[in-house]
C-alpha cells in the first residue's frame, strides 16, 4: 500500500471542485471582474453570468429563478429562512416545528430565536430508523405555528426524509414549509413545486461546486424579512457584493448534477452496497445505522458492536492509512468526544452515540477504492480493544 493515493471518502463534510465547475469560474477569477451592480458592460456581463446561474440553481429544484437568493453558505440560507420567517411575522406569536435530527445550522439557529426573540420551538422524535414521521409533526403543529423545517437527507447517518408528505401536513395546517437540502440535492430529485416545498437550502460545495457559496430558494408569496441589509442585492433579502465566480461556479455544478443525478445515484448505490457487503463480511461486528435503503445513495454510518467508544481512534487510524473518513458531523468536530445527538436521538445511550463512523462516496470514488478501503478497514478495527460493558440491540445491523 506504499505510495498509494489517498482515499477520499468525506463527500458528506466537502465534495471536490469538479474540474468542469473550475473551468467554468475561472474566468470571473482572472478577466471578468466587474460588479454586477455596476452598469458598463463589465458590470453587465457579471450580471449575465449571475442571472444565468441563478437560472441553472433553479432548474436543479425545480423553482422560478426569481426565487433564488444566494447567500455566503448553506447554514446562511438556513438562518435567512427561519429567521427571515420569524422576523415576517413581528408583533405574533411563532411556533417552529423542527426535527431532533436537524443540522446544527438549523438547530442552533432555532435555539437562538427562542432565546433571543420569544420563539416557541418543537422538536419532533425520530424513529430508530432515522426517519420523522410526518404524523409526528402534524401532532406538534397548533395555531401558532408558522414554519416546518424538516431536512431532506439527515447528513450524520443519511436517511432521507419524507419531505413532500411533510410538506403536505404543514400546508393541510397553514404552515410554511422549508426543507434543508444541502446533503440531498446532488444526488435526490427535488421539485419544490411538485413537492410543494417554500423554501430549500442549498450549498454549493456539497454539490461539486466552491465553498462559500449557498442559496435559499424561496416560493412565491413567501414572507420573508431580510436579516442582512445594505445595497439591496438579492431582492433586498441578501445585501453584499455578489460573488460572481463563486455563484457561476454554483451555477454550472447545478447544472452538472441536474444533468448526470439518476445516473451517478445509481452508480453510488452499487459502490455504497458493495461496501456494506464487504463490511458484513470482513467486519462482523459492524453494523448500519438508519434504515439500510431510505438513505442516500453514497451514504453509510457504521456502528462497531463492542468497540463504539473507539470510533475517533478508527477513524484516526484509517487517516494514518490514507482513508478520509469522519465521525459524524463536519460542522461538531470540535464536539467529538460528545455523544452524538443525532444517535442519541435514534435512541442510543450516551456510550454508543460516541461510536459512528460515517463513509460518504461522491462522484470520483471507485470500485478499487471501495475495495482497498474493506482492507484497511479490517485491519483497522482488528487492531481495536474490545469493550463488551455495553451489549444492547442495534438498529439496522450488517447481518
Amino acid at each position: 500500500m506504499a505510495g498509494a493515493p489517498r482515499i477520499y471518502f468525506d463527500n458528506a463534510a466537502t465534495t471536490p471542485i469538479d474540474p468542469r465547475v473550475r473551468a467554468a469560474l475561472q474566468p470571473y477569477l482572472d478577466d471578468c471582474l466587474g460588479n454586477p451592480s455596476s452598469l458598463h458592460v463589465e458590470g453587465r456581463t457579471a450580471r449575465a453570468a449571475v442571472e444565468n446561474a441563478r437560472r441553472q440553481v433553479a432548474e436543479l429544484v425545480g423553482a422560478s429563478p426569481h426565487g433564488v437568493v444566494f447567500t455566503g453558505s448553506g447554514t446562511e440560507a438556513d438562518n435567512l429562512a427561519l429567521a427571515g420567517v420569524t422576523r415576517a411575522f413581528a408583533g405574533q406569536p411563532v411556533h417552529i416545528v423542527t426535527s431532533a435530527i436537524e443540522h446544527p445550522a438549523v438547530r442552533e439557529t432555532c435555539a437562538w430565536l427562542a432565546q433571543r426573540e420569544g420563539v416557541s420551538v418543537t422538536y419532533a422524535p425520530v424513529k430508530s430508523d432515522g426517519i420523522v414521521d410526518p404524523d409526528a409533526v402534524a401532532a406538534l403543529i397548533d395555531r401558532e405555528t408558522r414554519l416546518v423545517s424538516i431536512m431532506a437527507a439527515n447528513n450524520v447517518v443519511g436517511t432521507l426524509q419524507p419531505v413532500r408528505e411533510m410538506a403536505r401536513v404543514a400546508h393541510t395546517h397553514g404552515v410554511l414549509f422549508h426543507t434543508d437540502a444541502v446533503q440531498a440535492a446532488s444526488c435526490v430529485p427535488l421539485d419544490m413545486q411538485r413537492d410543494g416545498i417554500d423554501l430549500l437550502s442549498l450549498s454549493g460545495h456539497k454539490l461539486y461546486g466552491p465553498k462559500g457559496i449557498g442559496a435559499l430558494v424561496c416560493g412565491d408569496s413567501v414572507p420573508l424579512t431580510p436579516v442582512i441589509h445594505g445595497g439591496g442585492q438579492e431582492r433586498g433579502l441578501r445585501s453584499g457584493t455578489e460573488n460572481v465566480a463563486a455563484i457561476v461556479g454554483f451555477g454550472e455544478a447545478a447544472r452538472l448534477c441536474a444533468a448526470t443525478r439518476g445516473e451517478e445515484a445509481a452508480r453510488l448505490v452499487q459502490l455504497r452496497e458493495r461496501l456494506i457487503e464487504g463490511t458484513r463480511t470482513r467486519v462482523p461486528n459492524a453494523y448500519v445505522i438508519g434504515d439500510l435503503y431510505r438513505r442516500l445513495p453514497g451514504h453509510v454510518c457504521l456502528g462497531f458492536a463492542g468497540q463504539e467508544g473507539e470510533s475517533i481512534k478508527l477513524m484516526l487510524a484509517l487517516d494514518e492509512a490514507g482513508v478520509a473518513v469522519s465521525t459524524g458531523s463536519a460542522c461538531s468536530a470540535h464536539k467529538a468526544s460528545e455523544p452524538s445527538y443525532v444517535l442519541t436521538a435514534l435512541g442510543f445511550d450516551a456510550f454508543r452515540a460516541r461510536g459512528a463512523l460515517r463513509i460518504t462516496l461522491g462522484r470520483f470514488n471507485t470500485e478499487g477504492e471501495v475495495d482497498r478501503f474493506l482492507d484497511l478497514l479490517s485491519r483497522a478495527v482488528g487492531t481495536l480493544r474490545p469493550i463488551t460493558t455495553r451489549a444492547g440491540a442495534v438498529a439496522g445491523v450488517c447481518s
